[in-house]
């Protein structure tokens, strides 16, 4: 095998910057913090939430785009306490700026912990499209979308925006459709926290990507079937 030696991508930022930056790469304490996480996520949805997870085995290895219905704030920690080895590792969840990136706690929080990178709505400039394409395919990632753009308030799956086929379109990564099932219950967007209730998250099959024009609506049809609605 050749190695390829190259410096971090976030050598040159300070931690306040690196912690928003989509160039971000985990050192050992990133790597053992996240770590930590999400033993204590699997814990958490285990006894709380008796979590089921349907289909894992349609899960490809990394990179892969996973993307769900959007109603709870557990929705990001649900699929990330979902997978597995090096998707696990491997995950990042594309999550509002704004909401998770807002503070310096907060931020810090997001980019150790949640392993989030930053998605600021109405300003996200096209470098940094180019950026989360470029680290999905060479780095192997895994990202978390939610393509809805924000958490609904009824529980039902809203339109899905194009932003999903930016990213992932003619990159040959797949993108794989999963519903979540109980989280909105859990923890609807007018609580200030979670309560107990049971959480199911179902994968279906890997869609490809490179259909830009039919991406968005493959992908909320084949999350709508998941579903189990008619």
């Amino acid at each position: 095998m050749d190695w390829k030696l190259r410096p971090a991508r976030d050598l040159d930022l300070a931690a306040g910057e690196r912690w928003r930056s989509l160039k971000r790469e985990r050192g050992l304490v990133g790597l053992a913090v996240n770590g930590a996480w999400r033993t204590l996520l699997r814990g958490y949805f285990r006894l709380f939430h008796r979590l089921k997870v349907e289909g894992r085995e349609n899960l490809p290895p990394p990179p892969f785009l996973l993307v769900a219905n959007h109603g709870s704030h557990l929705d990001a920690l649900v699929l990330a306490a979902a997978l597995r080895g090096e998707a696990a590792r491997s995950a990042h969840a594309l999550a509002a700026g704004e909401v998770f990136f807002g503070s310096r706690a907060g931020a810090a929080f997001a980019a150790y912990a949640i392993n989030a990178f930053p998605i600021w709505r109405g300003r996200t400039k096209r470098g940094e499209i180019a950026t989360l394409r470029e680290r999905l395919v060479e780095d192997r990632l895994v990202y978390i979308l939610f393509p809805e753009g924000t958490r609904s308030r009824t529980g039902e799956m809203g339109p899905f925006q194009a932003g999903l086929s930016t990213i992932v379109a003619g990159t040959g990564v797949p993108v794989v459709p999963c519903w979540i099932e109980g989280a909105h219950a859990a923890w609807p967007p007018h609580r200030k926290g979670p309560r107990p209730g049971r959480i199911t998250v179902r994968i279906g099959p890997a869609l490809p990507s490179e259909d830009r024009a039919a991406l968005t609506e493959a992908c909320r049809a084949a999350v709508a079937r998941l579903s189990g609605a008619p």
